[in-house]
């Protein structure tokens, strides 16, 4: 097993991965493969942080990271990171290679001077990683709004979070899927259809905690 920076090279190879991985696992179909393709593009993407993983000379994994922000109510700005997609293919998936490859990046995260990691994510997925929600660490969207899904990592134990910040997602996390069908029809067609994981990601995703 080979743990490695993504090349150019291996843009396509991740990319069929990643659509395999996700076809019709959120919603009918999948864009991730698209939002990969587009993060690589933004000023805020880290090739430091965009990682393969290899087994006997097979991707199996990907990950990849970009810049973000909390802003404290008081105007204090705090740089963090965030990563997605995180992909395992699926005939390697509960193997222990996804654990591997998260560890891998927040040890070079941690190098780069990150200490705190914010991502939308099924908490059932990563808890058992170290995220918790983001309420715990008194991040929020808006004031009071703490949603499910935004779990936070501090990668660095001794940080204290003694005031209340707003997350800023990174523009290059909200997709434009303009061009979308032209990308996607260079890949293998699949079939959509439904997966009750849809409707946990329709759950987890559409509400938030809020405090009174």
């Amino acid at each position: 097993m080979i743990i490695r920076n993504e090349k150019k090279e291996d843009y396509r190879t991740v990319e069929e991965m990643i659509k395999k991985a996700f076809w019709n696992l959120y919603v009918p179909g999948c864009t991730e493969h698209y939002f990969v393709h587009q993060v690589r593009k933004s000023r805020d993407y880290i090739p430091e942080l965009d990682f393969v993983l290899e087994e006997d000379g097979k991707i199996i994994g990907h990950i990849i990271y970009v810049k973000a922000k909390l802003i404290a109510f008081d105007g204090t700005e705090k740089e963090i990171l965030s990563f997605g997609p995180f992909t395992i293919h699926p005939e390697y998936q509960r193997k222990g290679y996804g654990r591997k490859l998260l560890y891998h990046s927040f040890e070079a995260a941690k190098k780069l001077g990150y200490d705190t990691i914010a991502i939308w994510g099924n908490p059932e997925n990563y808890a058992c990683y170290g995220f918790k929600n983001c309420s715990r660490y008194n991040i929020c969207l808006e004031e009071n709004i703490y949603p499910t899904a935004l779990m936070v990592k501090i990668l660095d134990e001794n940080i204290l979070f003694n005031k209340t910040w707003k997350y800023i997602e990174s523009p290059a996390h909200q997709l434009d899927e303009t061009g979308f069908k032209d990308f996607d029809s260079t890949f293998e067609q699949m079939e959509k259809g439904y997966k009750y994981t849809q409707e946990l990601f329709y759950i987890i995703y559409s509400r938030s905690n809020v405090r009174p």
